[in-house]
């Protein structure tokens, strides 16, 4: 009896073992905030209404080596950065620059991807040929580092947005003399709108856009930097510029 008793114990512990293990291979379920107004890195698209762009799409394939499950919330840009600061979100991404302000109230991976700000004119425009011109009504992005940058220059009356896209469409109207924001951005606009728009000069800062992490949230960081490793190494990065933003 007494062996049997014993048998029926081990086999019980043997079980729990093996549901504690097939447990801890659950993902972990976290909220990834978004303010999907930045193509092509993250934007709605109008047909499927759904979330999309190459940041989008990064954060998925860290996800899926990191053994996240991923939940994107949309918000705008000054609400992300004060819910991340708040920890209302446990991870953010998008396009954000990893800046020492910012490090202050929130943690960030590795770095993914470099960018610089830069400046968009009216094709028309001749004045405006890089930072040392920059002058006039200058718009950008509220909380981005292309306001930061632009109040900085003499001479810069700067008008901020909630969304950059609204930038671009007083850019095209006259409403004011450039835009200053992030070169890939930038970049798209003018594509797509090349017989208004053009890039004043080259990028003229040097950043790095990192992920987001909700500070005390370090067990998520770590995993998050473990598959962002991963995924760099099978040279993702490229892959998602030829999808997204390819342009000559």
């Amino acid at each position: 009896m007494k062996k049997l008793l014993f048998v029926v114990l081990a086999a019980l512990m043997v079980a729990s073992l093996a549901l504690a293990s097939c447990g801890s291979s659950t993902p972990t379920k976290i909220t990834v905030a978004t303010d999907a107004t930045w193509p092509p890195f993250e934007s709605v698209n109008t047909d499927t209404n759904k979330i999309e762009g190459f940041d989008i799409d990064l954060m998925n394939a860290v996800a899926a080596k990191a053994g996240l499950e991923i939940e994107f919330i949309n918000v705008g840009w000054d609400p992300l950065l004060t819910g991340m600061a708040q920890g209302t979100y446990d991870a953010a991404i998008s396009s954000i620059t990893i800046y020492p302000e910012r490090q202050e109230k929130m943690l960030f991976s590795d770095p993914y991807y470099p960018a610089g700000q830069i400046i968009t004119v009216e094709k028309s425009n001749t004045t405006i040929t890089g930072l040392s011109t920059l002058k006039g009504k200058v718009g950008a992005q509220l909380g981005t580092t292309g306001a930061i940058e632009a109040a900085k220059v003499a001479g810069v009356d700067l008008k901020t947005y909630d969304e950059i896209g609204l930038a671009f469409v007083d850019l095209m109207n006259g409403q004011i003399d450039a835009v200053v924001c992030d070169n890939p951005v930038a970049a798209l606009y003018v594509v797509k709108n090349a017989d208004k728009l053009k890039l004043a000069g080259a990028a003229f800062t040097t950043e790095q856009y990192g992920i987001a992490v909700a500070k005390g949230k370090e067990d998520i960081l770590k995993k998050i930097n473990e598959g962002l490793k991963k995924v760099l190494a099978e040279g993702i990065i490229k892959t998602l510029e030829e999808k997204w933003y390819k342009t000559e």
